[in-house]
């Protein structure tokens, strides 16, 4: 498992089919600014000193609930479970539904 393909809000960018289809590196590599524009979650991460959003003390947060319950990018707690496994140094992922 690729580690900068993990992304700061839990999902595994490894498998996700922009990565190819449009060269996306992630947003560890691209600094939070993607093909579709700045990541809210990335700029957070970096501006804290955070490697992803797990290790942040106030995790979840309203961003990443409202991206957990967003109706097309939302999951089923996979990344908040990503998240608490690559806080614990678990290399480990669940893919998104």
């Amino acid at each position: 498992m690729d580690n900068m393909l993990k992304a700061m809000c839990g999902a595994y960018c490894g498998t996700c089919e922009w990565k190819d289809r449009v060269g996306c590196k992630g947003c560890r590599a691209c600094a939070s600014n993607m093909f579709w524009g700045v990541c809210d979650k990335a700029r957070c991460c970096i501006e804290h000193g955070f490697e992803h959003c797990g290790f942040c003390p106030e995790v979840p947060c309203q961003r990443l609930l409202d991206l957990f319950s967003d109706p097309e990018h939302g999951d089923s707690g996979a990344r908040l479970r990503n998240l608490r496994n690559w806080a614990q140094g678990k290399d480990v992922f669940e893919e998104l539904r």
